[in-house]
């Protein structure tokens, strides 16, 4: 199973991107999918994820009401819009697969994870 995101790049600050996550493999349609994120100089962390009908979300605090991710079943695709893009939120963002199920803030839970891709915000 591969996971591939892509939409990265350099975006002015207040501006928007959106990331995509392609699954290489349909047993991953009802894993929830996940968005996390490594800060130069941080810990990896949460950023959103969603149930494998995606009828739940779960953001991190940071992020809440200028992210939104979704997902398309038909093709295995998971995405994270990102609105209102802040200096802070510049980071290599990865997307990750828990094929248990089971929605998670925490990294231990996703057992597939995919090469990240750089967001770089300007100020």
């Amino acid at each position: 199973v591969q996971l591939q995101a892509y939409g990265g790049g350099l975006v002015q600050a207040g501006g928007s991107l959106r990331l995509s996550c392609a699954a290489s493999d349909y047993t991953l349609s009802h894993a929830v999918m996940g968005w996390f994120r490594r800060a130069p100089r941080k810990e990896r962390e949460f950023v959103a994820a969603i149930s494998w009908n995606a009828y739940t979300t779960y953001y991190a605090d940071s992020v809440r009401g200028r992210f939104t991710i979704s997902r398309d079943k038909a093709t295995n695709t998971v995405y994270l819009q990102m609105n209102t893009l802040q200096p802070e939120d510049t980071a290599v963002y990865y997307c990750a697969a828990a094929s248990a199920g089971v929605l998670s803030r925490g990294m231990s839970a996703y057992d597939y994870w995919g090469l990240g891709t750089l967001v770089t915000v300007s100020s």
